[in-house]
Formats: C-alpha cells, sequence, structure tokens
C-alpha cells in the first residue's frame, strides 16, 4: 500500500518570522535586515562558537563583545611573579614555561587560577563529571581494587594461622586497610575538575592572558587572548567540555576576567534574535544582519541567577558599547512596581540614552496580574507575552492537529499591581535555535516568553535598521508607540496575554517613518494616576460599591539633551477617548511643557462578573491616524460572593475545556476565612485532561507570589484531585482553571472551592521559652470544624552580626556610571561555628526578596571554610540556596552595591540569619487546660471539634531542656509551624509560622552527689593553703601560659624550672613551644627528652588500674577521677608528641640546619623501631589511634613502618577533624607510595581548590 509523504517541511514554524510581518519586511527591505544595528544580550551568555553566530549577513563579525559582568568568572591575579630561565611556577604549583614568541618588556607575569567546574554550568559539570570518572578514574581503581584484594587473600592464605607478633597484627591491617580505603574512596569520590593556572601581562601594547588548559604548564599549546573587543579572539577549553570562553583583564592585570555561559538559554536568544546561516536562511534569525553584545548577568555561582551589581555593570557596558537594543529575558516577581535602584538605573539608559530595552513579561500565567519585573512592570521596558501559533504547533511540537493561534496557557498576564496594562506586544513563544557547543547539540527547542522577547527584539532591529538607513530619526519613546499603535489585535486572544498587539515589523516602520517629524517623538509621557499609579485598576468588593473618580496626571518627559526651544515650543491638543460606557472622561486635553492633570469616573455598579477592560486614549487632533498618544488602562474585576453560607462552598458543573482554554473566576473571599480547599472532578469517560490550577490573591506592595498557589495536574478519566491553599480574608480571589494549551481534545470539568475558617485569634504566634506555658485562642467564625492542632519545628535560627566591615571605591571601569558616579561595595564578614554536619541556609532578613525594586544593587554573599574554599553562595532570594556543612569554623562575607557612601553606612551592622536545619523535627507538646499544662498531665486530644463562634483554648508548654539544640543560646529562635486541618493538603494550607524565642542555656550539673561532695573536699583542701602559696602557683601557672607564646630561646622555661623541676604542665609547655617550632629538627633531641621526663613522672599502673575499675563508689570519685584524667591527658600528650619525635629521627638524617643555609649532620638519638612499637603499646593502654589528639603520631607512626593505607586512613581521619593542606600533601604522597597514582592525582587536583590563596572575589 502507497503511502502519501509530505516532503514539505514547515520550516517557518521553526523559527517563525511570518506572524510579525518579519518575513515580508525582509522580502521587500532585503538590506533593512538589522544591519548597522547593535544588540545587548544579557542573559546566561554567548557561545561565539554556535552556530549562526560567526558573521553577519554582510560579513562583519556577528559578536561584537563579549562580557561577564556577573564577577562568577573572575580570577584574582594580584600575585606578580618575574620569569626564571623561561619559567614561572603557577600558583596550583605547576612550573608553567613561557614561549620565547611571548613579547613581555617588563618581564612581570601576574598569576592566579580557576577552577573549570567555576565556569561550568550544572548540566556541563555533571557532564564532564561523568566522563572524568569513566575515563581517569574507573578503569584504574577498579584494578587497584583487585590487586588490593588479591594480595588480601594471598595473605590470609599463607597466614592461616592466628597472627602473634605485632609486625603480623599491623601487615595483616595494612592490607585490609587498603580494600577498605580503595572501597571508600570510589564511594566519595568527588571530583574537582580541572583547574587551570592563569597568565596576565602588558605585551607593550595591550594586557593579554593565557590560561593553561593543558594543566601541565604547556603554554605554548594555549591561546593567549587579548579583551574579546579588541580582536574577537577566543578558545575552548577542552574537546571534552567544548566550553569556548574569551578573556577581558581589568585592574591594571590584577582581575582576569575568564567570560563562559551559565546556561544555554543566552545562545538560544541570540541566535532568535540575530542569528545568520547563509547556507540555511531558513534557519536566520529574525535580524540576521544585526550584531551582538553578549552580556553574561547569570551568575554562575547562584545558577544562573541574575543579581542587581549584574545588571548595574551591564548598563555601563551598554552605555560604553553605545547598543541600540537590549534583549533581557529574565525577570523576577517584585513587591511594587516600577522603581528600585536597579529600575532606576534600567529606565535611566533608556530615557537619558535613547537605548530601547525589551523583555520578556513572564511565565507565570494564567491568572492576571503576573507580569515580572522589569518586563511587565517597568514603564521604560517593552514587555512581550508569548503566543504560538499553528506553524510552530506543526514544526517545534509534532502535535497531530493544528490549533487556533493562542497564547501560551503559562504566558505572563497583566495588568500590572498599579493598573498598568503590563505586556506591551506579543511574539511568537518557541523556537528550535542554536545553543552552545558544549551541549553537544547544534540546536534545541525552547520557549517561554524569553523566546517571544528576542524575536520582538529582533523585529524591532529590522525597523531600526531600515529607519537608519533612511536616515529618519527615533526615539525609544517614538519607537514604542509605533509598536503599540501599529500591533496586530486579535480579538479572540486575552487583552491581558496580548498587551496591544503582535508586534508588525513592517506596519511599525512605516508608522514610525511617517510620523518621524511629530513634535512628542522626543517625548515620554508619565501618566500617574492618584496613589501615583500607572493605572486604573479595581479589584477589591469594598471599591465596588459606588463610582470612582481618579485624578490622571500627564508628565511630558523630553530625552536627554532635548533644545530649550524644543521644550518651549511644545503644545499639543488631545482628544480623549473611551469606548465604555461605565467609564466617563473630559472630551479633550491641552498639554504643554508641565504638569497637566484631568479626572476619570469611573462607575462598576451593575458589571457582571469577571473582570472588564478599557483604555481612555488620547488621540492628537492634529493627527487622529497615528493612534493614541498616551493611554489611561482602566481594569475592573467584579467577584461573585459565596451565598452558600453553611458550606462555603461554590460550584462549576460541567465546564467545557477546549486545549488552552482559561475560565477565570473572582471569587469574594468570606470575612475571616482562612484557607480553601478546591476539588476538580473529570465528568469525560474516555481520556486524561492536563489541567493547571492558578489561584491569586494581591496584597499592597507584596509580590503576587506571597498570596499564590499554583499546581499543574494531569486527572485521569472520572478522576479527580483535591488542592488546598491558604487565602486572605476580605482579598478578592482569582481562581484560574486553564487546560493545558497542547493537551488535544474537548474536555468537561466539575470543580468546586470550600472556604474553612479555623485559624488562631492572635494571628501569627509567637512564643517566649521565659514564658512557661502560653495561651493560643482557636476560632472558627465561618463554621463548624473538625482539626487536629500541631507545632512542628523544622529549623533553629542564629542571628550573627558582623565582626568587620569595609566600604570601599569600585573599579573605575566596570563599576562607574556615566558622569563620573562611582559605584561603593560595603562588605561584611560575618563568622559562624557548627559543631556537627548539617544543612544551613542564610538570610540577610532586611534586603531578603527583593531585587529589581531593593534601595540597593545588591547583596551577594559567599560562604568559606576555615580555608578559605568557597562553599556556597547566596543573593536576594535566600531560601533558594542551602548548604550542607561538616562541623568546622565559617566565614560569610557580603557584599552590598551602592553609589551613595551614607547609604552603605547604614548597614554596617545589619546582621543575618543563619537557618540551620534539625536532624529530627521538634515538636511542642498541647493542653487543653492549664492545670494539665501545668501538671504535664492528659494531653490534647487528637481531634478536636472548633464549633462555630466558639473560642477553643490550647495551652503550649515549652520545649524540655534536653531537646533544645546543642549550642542554641539566647537570640536564637525555633522556626516552624503551626497546623490545624486534620488532613493534607489542607493541613498544610492551615498552617501558620510558629516561632520560638529560645532563652539563654540552662546551667546544667554534670556532678553527681558524690562529684558535688569531692569538690567541696577540694575546695576545704585548698583553703588550707596559704596566700603565698596560692599566689607562687598563681604566678608559676602564668609564666607557665606564656612559653608557649614566646620564642623557643626565651629564658622564662629555665627561670620556672629553676623552682619547679618535676611540675608536669612546665614540661608540656616546654614540649609545645619546641614542637611548633620552625627549626623543630634540630629539637628532636630536646623533645624526646623532655617526653621521657614527663612519662616517668606519670605512675601509669596507677592509671592503668584505676582504669580498670568498673565503678568508684568512694566518697571523694569525683576528685579522683579528675585528677586520673588530667594524668592520662598528661601521659598521651608526652607520649604523641615522643612517638612523632621517634618516627621523624627515623626517617631523616639530618637535624640541624644553620643560618649559613649548609645542612650539618647531628649525633642522631639512638632510636629503633623497637622504641616506636613500644611508644605505641603504651600509647593504646590510653587511647585509641583515631583520637583527634593520638592522630599526628598514628599518621608518622604508619608512615616509618611504610604501612601508607593506614597513614592515609589517619590522615583522612585528620582531615574530617580540619582540613590542612600539608596533611592532604602527605596524604598524595601517600597514596604514590602504594602506586595508587591516580588517587594521588585526584588529591593534588583538589589541593588549590581546597586551599585557595585569597577569598574568591566579588
Amino acid at each position: 500500500m502507497a503511502h502519501l509523504v509530505d516532503e514539505a517541511f514547515p520550516v517557518e514554524g521553526i523559527l517563525p518570522k511570518r506572524e510579525t510581518g518579519a518575513t515580508g519586511f525582509l522580502a521587500k527591505y532585503p538590506e533593512y535586515d538589522g544591519r548597522g544595528v547593535i544588540i545587548a544580550i544579557l542573559d546566561t551568555g554567548v557561545d561565539p562558537g554556535a552556530p549562526g553566530l560567526q558573521v553577519t549577513s554582510d560579513g562583519r563579525p556577528k559578536v561584537v563583545d563579549l562580557v561577564d559582568v556577573t564577577g562568577s568568572g573572575d580570577v584574582d591575579t594580584s600575585t606578580v611573579v618575574e620569569v626564571k630561565d623561561g619559567e614561572i611556577v603557577g600558583l596550583t604549583s605547576r612550573t608553567l614555561k613561557v614561549p620565547a614568541s611571548w613579547s613581555n618588556p617588563s618581564g612581570k607575569f601576574h598569576i592566579g587560577l580557576k577552577a573549570a567546574f567555576d565556569l561550568y554550568p550544572k548540566g556541563l559539570m555533571d557532564r564532564i563529571k561523568k566522563e572524568r570518572r569513566e575515563h581517569l578514574w574507573d578503569p584504574t581503581h577498579r584494578v587497584a581494587l583487585a590487586d588490593a584484594t588479591r594480595k588480601l587473600e594471598e595473605y590470609e592464605a599463607k597466614n592461616s594461622n592466628s597472627t602473634s607478633t605485632l609486625e603480623e597484627r599491623l601487615l595483616k591491617e595494612e592490607l585490609q586497610t587498603q580494600v577498605e580505603l580503595l572501597t571508600s574512596l570510589d564511594k566519595k569520590y568527588s571530583d574537582c575538575g580541572p583547574v587551570y593556572d592563569c597568565v596576565v601581562f602588558h605585551d607593550g601594547d595591550t594586557w593579554r592572558a593565557c590560561v593553561d588548559t593543558s594543566e601541565r604548564g604547556d603554554l605554548e599549546s594555549c591561546k593567549l587572548l587579548a579583551d574579546f573587543f579588541l580582536e574577537q579572539q577566543f578558545s575552548r577549553l577542552s574537546d571534552a567540555d567544548m566550553m569556548n570562553y574569551s578573556v577581558n583583564i581589568h585592574n591594571d592585570g590584577n582581575v582576569l576576567e575568564i567570560v563562559t555561559n551559565a546556561g544555554s538559554h543566552g545562545t538560544h536568544v541570540a541566535c532568535i534574535s540575530a542569528g545568520n546561516f547563509p547556507e540555511q536562511p531558513e534557519r536566520n534569525g529574525v535580524a540576521p544582519g544585526a550584531q551582538i553584545i553578549g552580556i553574561k548577568i547569570g551568575d554562575t555561582r547562584l545558577g544562573s541567577m541574575e543579581t542587581g551589581s549584574a545588571l548595574v555593570r551591564a548598563m555601563i557596558k551598554v552605555i560604553e558599547r553605545k547598543c541600540d537594543l537590549i534583549n533581557y529575558s529574565y525577570g523576577e516577581a517584585a513587591h511594587w512596581p516600577n522603581s528600585g535602584r536597579v529600575c532606576d538605573i534600567l529606565s535611566e539608559v533608556v530615557n537619558k540614552h535613547g537605548v530601547i530595552f525589551v523583555s520578556s513579561a513572564g511565565n507565570n500565567g494564567p491568572a492576571l496580574s503576573t507580569v515580572g519585573t522589569p518586563g511587565g512592570t517597568t514603564s521604560a521596558v517593552i514587555g512581550v507575552g508569548a503566543y504560538v501559533t499553528p506553524e510552530m504547533m506543526a514544526a517545534e511540537y509534532s502535535l497531530r492537529e493544528k490549533l487556533p493561534s493562542m497564547h501560551y496557557t503559562w504566558s505572563s498576564r497583566g495588568p500590572g499591581p498599579d493598573g498598568a496594562l503590563g505586556v506591551c506586544i506579543s511574539a511568537p513563544g518557541g523556537a528550535i535555535a542554536s545553543v552552545p557547543n558544549w551541549t553537544l547539540r547544534g540546536s534545541q527547542l525552547m520557549n517561554g516568553t524569553s523566546m517571544s522577547s528576542p524575536n520582538a527584539c529582533g523585529g524591532i532591529a529590522l525597523v531600526l535598521s531600515g529607519l537608519k538607513a533612511q536616515s529618519v530619526g527615533y526615539t525609544p519613546f517614538s519607537v514604542r508607540r509605533g509598536l503599540e499603535n501599529s500591533a496586530q489585535v486579535n480579538d479572540t486572544m486575552d487583552r491581558f496575554a496580548l498587551g496591544h498587539g503582535i508586534l508588525q515589523v513592517e506596519k511599525a516602520f512605516d508608522h514610525i517613518s511617517q510620523h518621524a517629524q511629530c513634535q512628542e517623538r522626543n517625548i515620554a509621557f508619565n501618566v500617574t494616576c492618584t496613589g501615583n499609579k500607572r493605572g486604573i485598576y479595581i479589584r477589591e468588593p469594598r471599591h465596588l460599591e459606588k463610582a470612582k473618580d481618579t485624578a490622571v496626571s500627564v508628565e511630558p518627559v523630553f530625552q536627554e539633551h532635548t533644545g530649550q526651544e524644543e521644550k518651549i515650543a511644545f503644545s499639543a491638543q488631545y482628544s480623549l477617548v473611551c469606548d465604555k460606557t461605565w467609564v466617563k472622561c473630559p472630551s479633550h486635553f491641552e498639554l504643554m511643557n508641565v504638569t497637566r492633570s484631568f479626572s476619570v469616573h469611573v462607575d462598576p455598579r451593575g458589571l457582571p462578573e469577571g473582570v472588564h477592560y478599557t483604555e481612555v486614549c488620547a488621540y492628537d487632533v492634529q493627527c487622529i491616524s497615528k493612534g493614541p498618544v498616551f493611554r489611561v488602562p482602566v481594569t475592573v474585576v467584579v467577584p461573585i460572593t459565596v451565598k452558600d453560607e453553611e458550606t462555603l462552598s461554590v460550584k462549576f458543573d460541567k465546564m467545557a475545556f477546549t486545549p488552552g482554554h482559561i475560565r477565570r473566576h473572582f471569587i469574594a473571599v468570606p470575612k475571616q476565612a482562612s484557607y480553601a480547599v478546591v476539588q476538580v472532578k473529570s465528568d469525560d469517560c474516555e481520556k486524561s485532561c492536563r489541567v493547571l490550577i492558578h489561584a491569586l490573591q494581591l496584597l499592597p506592595q507584596s509580590q503576587y507570589k506571597s498570596c499564590e498557589f499554583e499546581k499543574f495536574v494531569t486527572i485521569s478519566d472520572r478522576g479527580d484531585t483535591t488542592q488546598a491553599f491558604p487565602v486572605i480574608a476580605n482579598v478578592t480571589l482569582e481562581l484560574c482553571m486553564a487546560k493545558w494549551w497542547a493537551n488535544l481534545g474537548e474536555t468537561s470539568l466539575s470543580y468546586s472551592i470550600t472556604f474553612y475558617s479555623a485559624q488562631l485569634s492572635q494571628g501569627q504566634p509567637l512564643m517566649q521559652a521565659s514564658q512557661g506555658i502560653v495561651r493560643f485562642d482557636m476560632i472558627s467564625p465561618l463554621k463548624t470544624e473538625d482539626i487536629s492542632p500541631s507545632v512542628t519545628f523544622k529549623h533553629a535560627v542564629q542571628p550573627i552580626r558582623p565582626v568587620s566591615h569595609k566600604i570601599q571605591a569600585l573599579s573605575d571601569t566596570r563599576d562607574m556610571l556615566p558622569e563620573g558616579r562611582q559605584i561603593y561595595a560595603l562588605e561584611l564578614t560575618y563568622n559562624c561555628h557548627v559543631t556537627k554536619a548539617e544543612e544551613v541556609m542564610v538570610d540577610c532578613s532586611l534586603l531578603s526578596n527583593l531585587l529589581y525594586e531593593s534601595e540597593f544593587e545588591s547583596q551577594l554573599w559567599m560562604m568559606f571554610d576555615s580555608n578559605k574554599q568557597l562553599l556556597t553562595s547566596g543573593d536576594a532570594y535566600p531560601h533558594q540556596y542551602t548548604a550542607k556543612l561538616e562541623k568546622g569554623d565559617y566565614t560569610i562575607v557580603m557584599q552590598v552595591r551602592h553609589e551613595k557612601r551614607d547609604a552603605l553606612e547604614r548597614l554596617r551592622d545589619v546582621g543575618l540569619l543563619l537557618y540551620r536545619k534539625l536532624p529530627t523535627s521538634l515538636t511542642l507538646d498541647l493542653y487543653s487546660s492549664w492545670a494539665s499544662a501545668l501538671s504535664a498531665a492528659k494531653k490534647m486530644a487528637a481531634t478536636l471539634t472548633l464549633e462555630k463562634g466558639a473560642v477553643t483554648p490550647m495551652f503550649v508548654t515549652p520545649l524540655p531542656d534536653d531537646k533544645v539544640p546543642k549550642g542554641a543560646g539566647a537570640g536564637w529562635f525555633l522556626s516552624g509551624t503551626l497546623s490545624l486541618a486534620k488532613e493534607d493538603p489542607a493541613k498544610k494550607a492551615s498552617s501558620v509560622t510558629f516561632t520560638y524565642v529560645l532563652s539563654e542555656n540552662p546551667q546544667r550539673s554534670n556532678s553527681s552527689k558524690n562529684g558535688a561532695k569531692g569538690k567541696k573536699d577540694e575546695k576545704v583542701k585548698d583553703k588550707e593553703k596559704t596566700k603565698d602559696e596560692e599566689y607562687s602557683e598563681a604566678v608559676r601557672d602564668l609564666k607557665i601560659s606564656w612559653i608557649s607564646k614566646l620564642p623557643v630561646e626565651s629564658a622564662v622555661y629555665d627561670e620556672v624550672k629553676q623552682e619547679h623541676a618535676d611540675h608536669i604542665p612546665l614540661l608540656l609547655a616546654r614540649l609545645q613551644v619546641l614542637d611548633t617550632d620552625k627549626t623543630r629538627q634540630k629539637c628532636l633531641p630536646e623533645i624526646l627528652t623532655l617526653t621521657q621526663q614527663v612519662v616517668s613522672k606519670v605512675d601509669v599502673n596507677e592509671l592503668l588500674v584505676y582504669f580498670g575499675i568498673k565503678s568508684d563508689q568512694r566518697s571523694d570519685a569525683a576528685t579522683i577521677k579528675s585528677e586520673m584524667d588530667k594524668q592520662r591527658g598528661w601521659l598521651v600528650e608526652a607520649l604523641v608528641k615522643q612517638g612523632c619525635a621517634q618516627a621523624e629521627v627515623l626517617n631523616t638524617e639530618v637535624l640541624e640546619t644553620p643560618a649559613s643555609g649548609e645542612s650539618v649532620t647531628c649525633s642522631r638519638p639512638e632510636i629503633t623501631m623497637n622504641d616506636l612499637d613500644n611508644t605505641l603499646i603504651e600509647l593504646q593502654k590510653f587511647a585509641d589511634l583515631t583520637d583527634a589528639k593520638v592522630l599526628p603520631f598514628s599518621v608518622k607512626y604508619s608512615m616509618a613502618r611504610k604501612h601508607y593505607a593506614r597513614a592515609a586512613k589517619f590522615l583522612l581521619k585528620q582531615g574530617e577533624e580540619k582540613a590542612n593542606k600539608a596533611a592532604d600533601a602527605t596524604l598524595a604522597e601517600a597514596y604514590n607510595k602504594l602506586g595508587w597514582h591516580h588517587c594521588a592525582r585526584y588529591q593534588e587536583n583538589w589541593l588549590p581548590v581546597k586551599y585557595p590563596p585569597s577569598y574568591r572575589l566579588f
């Protein structure tokens, strides 16, 4: 049977251009393809080696500049070295061979180091880790493990009898340890990746940099690069990763900026807007003739999150490079629109410097008022919504059916919280386009307003290209009006998703050209309604009870450098028009260079349930055809009330849904309601349905996400789902039910929403531990409900204050705004200690959840361990960043930026909150009466019935002292929830935050009664001493405490020794100073002598007898125990130092190196391996070899025995207590001795990563 094959692939749907008129425009004006236009792509970075990003349509370089403004690619190259014999030593300790072809007149080289994984996005890092393990670790490790196992089996076969000698026992343990260690290393394998030396120098003309990607010092094989803008040169880190990189050099060679990608997103965006494929023109981007500047604003340290600092630096670069357009496919939810430090600077670039800023509107729909910042909330920015066409459905998504054009379900909708429309225009929101080479793909499908924005940006580039070619004047203001007034309106599309319409390139070009000489070309009209809002937005029931008059102010804002004569001459007469009868406005309005106002009357009474939108449009009476000059958007939401007062339910039966169909229900949440439950049931008996349930309420000065519920569910035929979420009483709730746009077929759903009111009358509960029993009243004002109250804590929160602060002026090339506006940085340093492994989160609550709207540029913080290794970073959104920490000391450095020093001065004492996740959740006991709480009698019943309107008290008792997290102190608090509902999902929805403030730690006593009596006896004994004796001992102890702080040649020791020669603490203090002295080798004989003295003064047999007693019942047992523990500590310390000295004597012949540098062989103490074995035997009587204080001896003993696996095991244990570079280097040496060279390489690679020379740069 013959098959019909359609040979014509719908290529137009791969990267759609026809719908916006871009295809027709290029057919008519082939040379207006973006030539002469520079687009700044602010994103995750652009790969200059990706397909389509090499040259423009007229042969110019496609990518003009590449910069990383985040700081994540920065390398500290402030260390300066000079070449010696054609070589320098890098910070990795590798020897770097300097090519003879390099010209460096000064002879000075700046060096630094960079781990490749600091440059990789997560996806690439995961791939390289897997490949490196498979190629560099697994094959060799399998052989080593098999060999070690074979040796152990052979030994056990030859020595089947029980081993008797120490040497035989140790040898068997060594072989066993080899197997155990190799097995453990394989399980704990964690690759640090390649680590590169970086070299920077000035060749007499410009700064140049070389990254040693060979990892062996072969700089000749590595590409020498200058700033990308100067030569458009880039290189590749390795053939394995395929990561292309470029460089920029700052601060006179002290900072090297390595530019890579934080993700594939930016390259995809760049190719949509301006990709050029000479051999495959059907794959071209929208404006193939445009040039690109790739600005990486996605910080790799934060998983590609943007920061305020990066955005401000990006704006500086945009101005410097004289960009025409910005594409910004990023954004976040903001608490208030159109304001904040970052938004102000973005707006300044548009209003003062004439750059057109295009941004994604957001992917947080379908509920209303979900537009993101800056795209949907900033007046200077053109926000773009995303829609999908039938051709895209066929080519990109391979749908079985072609559906009508529609907006994607997730495309964010307006209006903004202040009444602005939110979305400006719409464009196709999906494309198959190029992605970076490191993905190992040529192209990829991505969708989102992230894709509609570059599509629109490319279309605008075509318009600008034509305007420039025809010498037509324009400004961002005239271009925006041209786009809005020429956009294609589709009546079947939601206006809040569509904006003013779908971009039409040719119509926009014609509109701007025809009206280029209009007097408002250089003017932005700042339209402000009462309350500093940009529109009229009536949403809450209390505002619907009567008509409302709103004062509308219109201020003409002229572009920078507009002539004074033009400002004086400006005078315009407008006709004000609105197409809805429920809105009344004046018929005419005259405007000159001054702010003027008029009144708009809105009468929402009588409007049906739902959302209503209109605009007051101002037309120039001299030229009506150019469309509205400015607009006043008006939105009215009319909610329904809950009429069923018994169940508090609203039902919607048998609602039909087609693909992409959205049903919005606005409901006035009943007074005193606290949470809602939504139940959805499919009426379809044949197919499943994919549904997005989206509920949202708006609160003043609060981002929409704070009162949002969103759940994507698949409901099977005749299936159902139940969801719950908290609600705010008396605030309109939008319940949005949307069938997924690509879910084919018609579906019928029945659903309902039911409100509940169980809650605390006090709101969010706060309890002080010192309050004792605290009463909370539970109430259900609306109906009787069954509850099951519980209080659970998951975090202990420690407030920490900065230990230091400094304010400094930043780089004058990267961090100076126009007109010499220097940006300053406040760096705050915090210290914290972790007593055991735990997960932590850092929160600067003063600045948290504020980015674009913040008064400051950034709040980036980095956490380092005691060796300055960067462990984690975070920014404005703390809940996105957690870190698992081991026991140890940590430093947090936080940077906040602003151009005003006094603004930063106010933050110099700002605290942080350190959220420590509890190993197990803690709960508080709840009681139904004060008496039962006081006596800890019967607890509250598991299930209670709250009668409608009745108050039910709940008494909460403090957390028992033994449950308080160890180390917690005054000022700490526990953070958790109080839940009321009985079952999930309502249990979570009914939860409120519960804060429990801890008091001072209780003074616990570990002494028994006998112990207390013993201490009393000791005090009586002490009182028998005369004051002179007490004074003499105090002076002695003070001098002893200073011995370890003074040089080894100090006379204090000899002075005290004359009177207290047998005092053990004196001998130990001397041992301490000898042990840590730089010339320790020559001190070994004295160390051995002193340790022998200490050992001889401790009665070992008495200690053994005492510690052999199972239970001491003597009245002074505590005193005896204290004394015996002290003597055991002295003995162990002396034996450890003795054993270490003995091991070193066995391992070296050279004991003294005089100042002349000539080695002198001293008489060697008579030490044998038998002596070292005896020390081991004695030490093991009183301590384990894995004890922290014994580990130094355990390591040296094992190395002396050539038991390198045991040495490695002890070194690893030592590293768990506190990482040490020398110990890790010794560990690599041990691996080499064992022949495990792959383990040694692994360990050596980690050294520069774990022990960097300085803190990471911001």
